[in-house]
């Protein structure tokens, strides 16, 4: 069967793998459609220092049932529509001790520290495998990174009192926009490309700033009534919006801090006293994350057309990476189909 691999800098092809045989507690899955992701274009640019080379890439996973093993139960049958929980769990850490999975001192994500889903079809264990009723696997490919900003909202115990801003509107940001509105906030998406704030705007985002063209803490103080918001969500990765939440944030309120920053970041750290803040990271995604987001879907509200970037085939997956790493801020997701 065919697999995508990375073995280096920008160096991506096909290779061939024997077809998978399940143990008695495993499920083979047909991949149908693997998303590309942030981690991905970081792995194939030679700038993921979390990936193990060589590697096959991916972990947002729309895939069909194919084969069960003799131990699995019967909630999981041949046919059914699934996504995957990507992570590992060792079950020893203080993360895992504290029933927080998610964070995982010795995690191995899927396509990162362990070979991936862009291939045909792979093993599971059962208790991975996450049945997305009512979905088609192209909309299941999308579960995963929008799962990560509703863990987002949860680390920042997003309630209906709040004023949430959202930094960043790509997949996380936008997951983190629908579940600050489910949760019944007034939310502030703020981006640097118009297109991704219309986009959060339809999916519930009650004003929008860009950050380039815009006066954000003027803007942000007209819109709070001068408090400036209760949550602010960073889903950039970058020292100008680490410090811009920070700066920002109400006296007393919560940062949740989802992007990963590839350099150091200097911080006014009296505001961390005097505002007395809950500054907290946020990592991967709960199943209950997973469950949330089937159930968005399952509503028919998500504009999923407008999520995928392009889908493209393996032999194509080389060139749409070339095309992503040239202009960054223009993709949302794209998809590899099997």
């Amino acid at each position: 069967m065919k697999a995508i691999n990375i073995n280096g800098e920008r160096q991506m092809g096909l290779v061939h793998m024997d077809e998978p045989v399940p143990a008695a507690d495993e499920v083979i899955v047909r991949l149908e459609y693997v998303g590309f992701c942030g981690s991905d274009l970081n792995t194939y640019l030679g700038r993921n220092p979390l990936v193990k080379l060589p590697v096959i890439p991916g972990h947002e996973i729309g895939a069909v049932v194919e084969k069960v093993g003799e131990a699995v139960p019967d909630i999981i049958r041949p046919g059914m529509t699934v996504t995957v929980n990507p992570y590992t769990a060792c079950g020893k850490c203080p993360s895992c001790r504290n029933g927080r999975a998610n964070a995982c001192q010795f995690n191995e994500t899927l396509g990162v520290q362990r070979n991936g889903a862009m291939r045909e079809k792979m093993a599971l264990p059962w208790t991975k495998i996450i049945p997305a009723e009512g979905l088609d696997a192209r909309t299941c490919a999308l579960v995963e990174p929008m799962s990560v900003g509703f863990h987002a909202a949860a680390r920042g115990a997003v309630c209906d009192i709040d004023t949430v801003m959202v930094i960043g509107c790509g997949m996380v940001g936008l997951g983190a926009v629908v579940r600050s509105v489910l949760r019944g906030a007034t939310v502030i998406a703020a981006d640097i490309d118009d297109e991704k704030l219309a986009l959060a705007r339809q999916m519930g985002a009650a004003h929008t700033i860009n950050t380039m063209t815009e006066d954000v803490h003027a803007k942000l103080q007209e819109i709070t009534a001068g408090t400036g918001p209760d949550v602010i969500i960073e889903a950039v990765g970058n020292p100008f919006t680490y410090r811009m939440a920070v700066d920002e944030v109400a006296f007393t309120g919560r940062v949740v801090c989802i992007g990963y920053a590839n350099t150091e970041v200097s911080f006014q750290t009296k505001y961390f006293v005097q505002k007395e803040l809950d500054i907290r990271g946020s990592r991967n995604a709960m199943p209950e994350d997973f469950r949330a987001v089937i159930r968005y879907m399952q509503r028919g509200e998500c504009p999923v057309d407008r999520l995928v970037s392009m889908t493209v085939s393996p032999d194509e997956a080389k060139d749409a990476m070339d095309r992503w790493a040239d202009a960054p801020g223009k993709v949302f997701r794209i998809l590899l189909r099997f």
